[in-house]
Parts: C-alpha cells; sequence; structure tokens
C-alpha cells in the first residue's frame, strides 16, 4: 500500500503545472487514448454479444435444441418414442418432422427451397414460427388440402402472396408411359412467415407432416423428432443422457453440434477482436512511458532533494507509479462513462445515421441479422476496465525505476 506522503507527492505532481505544457499534453493525449480504448472495448464486444445472441435465438427459433433420428435418417415408431422424451425432465416438448429440399415454381419465377413437414399443434412446441407468421396463419396448413407457408423473401422471390399458388417439384421421380417424370404438387399459399434472418426468410417453407409423407413417398416414416428444453445450455448434457436412456438405434444431435462451426467462429472473431481493441489501449497505456519519463527529467531537482531528505528509492517510484495510475484510471473511468451509454443506445445510433444517410448498415441479402444490437454484461466491462487500469500500471514501472535511480549529487550538480 502506499504511504500518505508518497500519495500526496504524486498527486501534487499530477495537479502541478510544469515549466513545459507539452508534458501536460501528452498525459493528455494518453488518458484520451485510454478512454476511447476502453470506449471502442465496451461499444464493439457489447454489439458482439448482442449479435452472438440474436443469432442464437433467431436460429433456435426455426430449429431446434435437440434432434432424435435414426441412423438411417429415418424414424418409424415416432409416436411411441415421444412419450419417452417427454418423460425427460429437461425436455419441454416435442414435436416430428421431415425436411427435404425441393423446387418452387410459380411462372418463369423459380427458387430452391427446403421443404419442412410438421404438425402445426405440436410445432409450437419447439419453434417460435407460429408467432413469427406476418400473414396467415400455420394453423391453416391443414393434411390433404396442401398449403404452404413460405419465408418473406422466397414468397418475394416467386411474387405469390397469400390465397396464390405454388408448384413443388420433387428430386424424386415417377416411371410413367412416356418416361421418367419429375414428381410434382400444386400448393396454396396459406401463410407468410419472417423471422429476421435471410438464411430462413429466404429458403425456408413449411407443409403439413402428412403431405410431406406423400409428396416425399415415406409412407408413416419422419426423419426425426425436435426436442424443446428448459435450458438450451444444457443441450449437450440432455442429449448425452437421452442417448444413453434410447441406446444405440438412435443418433441424437444438439443446436451446438448443428452450428458449432457458427458459433466457433463467432466466439474465435470476439477474442481476436479483444487482443485488437487492446492493443489500442496499449499504445494509449504506454504513451504513459513518454509523459512520466520526461516529468522525471523536469523534475530532477525535486527528486534530489527528497532523496537527500531520506526518502528511500521505493518511496520515489511510488510516487510516479500513483502519478501514471491516476493517468489511467481516469482514462477508465471516462471510457467507462463513454462506453457503456453508448452500447445501451447502439441501435439508436445506428437507426440515427441510416435515417441521416439514407442507408442500410446491414442488409438482409448480406447479413444475417438486420438490426444491430448490444448485450452489455457487468463482469465483462469490470474485466476490459480491470484491462486497460492493468496496462497503465505496467506502463509506470520503467519511468518510476529510472526516478529512483537518479543520484542527488549528480542532479544538484548544474542547479
Amino acid at each position: 500500500m502506499f504511504r500518505p506522503k508518497e500519495l500526496y507527492i504524486g498527486l501534487r505532481y499530477t495537479r502541478a503545472k510544469r515549466r513545459s505544457g507539452f508534458v501536460s499534453f501528452i498525459a493528455s493525449i494518453s488518458m484520451i487514448g485510454i478512454a476511447l480504448g476502453v470506449a471502442a472495448l465496451i461499444v464493439v464486444l457489447s454489439v458482439m454479444n448482442g449479435f452472438g445472441k440474436e443469432l442464437r435465438e433467431r436460429t433456435l427459433s426455426m430449429t431446434s435444441h435437440a434432434t432424435v433420428t435414426g441412423y438411417d435418417g429415418f424414424l418409424q415408431d415416432w409416436q411411441k418414442l415421444k412419450p419417452q422424451l417427454i418423460s425427460h425432465p429437461h425436455v419441454l416438448g416435442a414435436a416430428p418432422y421431415i425436411q427435404k429440399e425441393a423446387m418452387l415454381s410459380n411462372g418463369s419465377r423459380v427458387s430452391g427451397a427446403i421443404i419442412r413437414g410438421v404438425l402445426p399443434d405440436q410445432e409450437a412446441q419447439v419453434s417460435q414460427v407460429a408467432d413469427k407468421m406476418v400473414s396467415g396463419h400455420l394453423d391453416e396448413l391443414k393434411p390433404g388440402e396442401y398449403g404452404i407457408v413460405l419465408g418473406r423473401e422466397l414468397a418475394s422471390v416467386l411474387g405469390v402472396f397469400e390465397g396464390e399458388k405454388v408448384t413443388v417439384i420433387t428430386p424424386q421421380a415417377n416411371v410413367t408411359p412416356v418416361g421418367v417424370m419429375p414428381r410434382l404438387r400444386r400448393f396454396t399459399v396459406v401463410g407468410i412467415f419472417e423471422v429476421g434472418m435471410n438464411q430462413y426468410d429466404r429458403s425456408m417453407a413449411m407443409i403439413h407432416l402428412r403431405d410431406a409423407q406423400k409428396l416425399f413417398s415415406m409412407g408413416s416414416r419422419v426423419n426425426g423428432l425436435r426436442l424443446k428444453l428448459d435450458d438450451m445450455f444444457k443441450a449437450r448434457l440432455v442429449t448425452y443422457e437421452l442417448g444413453t436412456e434410447l441406446g444405440d438405434d438412435y443418433w441424437l444431435k444438439d443446436w451446438t453440434s448443428m452450428h458449432s462451426n457458427l458459433f466457433k467462429a463467432l466466439k474465435t472473431e470476439k477474442v481476436v477482436m479483444f487482443i485488437i481493441l487492446l492493443l489500442i489501449v496499449g499504445v494509449a497505456a504506454f504513451n504513459i512511458i513518454s509523459t512520466l519519463v520526461m516529468t522525471v527529467n523536469d523534475k530532477q531537482a525535486d527528486i534530489a532533494i527528497l532523496r537527500t531528505i531520506g526518502m528511500t528509492p521505493g518511496s520515489l517510484m511510488a510516487v510516479f507509479v500513483i502519478q501514471g495510475m491516476l493517468i489511467g484510471l481516469i482514462g477508465t473511468l471516462l471510457g467507462v462513462a463513454i462506453g457503456v451509454p453508448v452500447a445501451l443506445h447502439v441501435n439508436d445510433i445506428v437507426s440515427f445515421f441510416e435515417h441521416l444517410f439514407h442507408t442500410q448498415f446491414l442488409p438482409p441479402d448480406i447479413y444475417y441479422i438486420t438490426q444491430l444490437s448490444a448485450e452489455l454484461r457487468a463482469d465483462e466491462v469490470l474485466s476490459y476496465a480491470l484491462s486497460a487500469f492493468g496496462l497503465s500500471v505496467l506502463a509506470t514501472i520503467y519511468p518510476a525505476w529510472r526516478a529512483a535511480r537518479i543520484q542527488p549529487a549528480d542532479a544538484l550538480r548544474y542547479e
């Protein structure tokens, strides 16, 4: 701990007017640099947290926390398997699904799509698509009526609205007297949904499970069961427990493995951004070295007098460490004061600049997320602030050590 006299002298040197205003200018630049670096750390990494959260929630609004299927990609006895899965304490819901690729056409407009067969009354247990409808309702998918629900971007590409017809062309083919013909079926658009992710809005279509079984000649089989858990972060543990309980006849996957590359990339990118932004803070923090070295040169006579009246080298080091720490502390606190409000209102700020420049920073055809949001975490803000302050403290060691080595006789020789 610092003693009162060291604190007093260190604070006095910080407040005192120096012979050259250049030293004060460098100190101010260091303080501002640390503040901007800390603010950038908080804002950028909070936006990355928000991006990851939005991406995870929107992805899981269309996919499931876990899936159960057979090793051949089909389930025959899903009605018997479902009660066994529901009995697990962490499983909130289960719903069967069929998922295949197909081609959709409307006149001259054609687009590939992923067709998902669902039971509307059970789909709400595992996804939020029923809450994302912008036209029609998911419940309007009736067996035998061949209704289809399209993503908004997909409907726009095909140029169809609710009540219009689209043709679904499957990869399977029928052998007829005139040759091999592709299997196709006319569907009526009964609803349009918008998740906010181009990946799903552009390529996803839903039909009733029984219509999908007929369309893809699957009989009573489905591709698997989709599960919703009470805690998505326990997905890996729950799938392991269910796999042990069900045996080797079933294949279970959780959302962390189905989208592992995406979320690992986000995690890696966050670490890299932290290092890059911390280097910016480091550049500003090490400007403190220049400030303190010039202060030491400016105060050589004072240092010599303090040594002659009995101040130890360790106490002299503490004086200049205190001065550098104060610069780092003020810069860090200022950065937190700037970064936190900006992170909390980043969406409003981005909207203002989009309106001002008449542009969209995150076009839906390029980015997964079209709106910028931030998730501010108190523990991360604290770690960023401590990292910046720690760099500031490290920057004081060399100038303080240099001050402690000054010999009184050499310093006072030309005074």
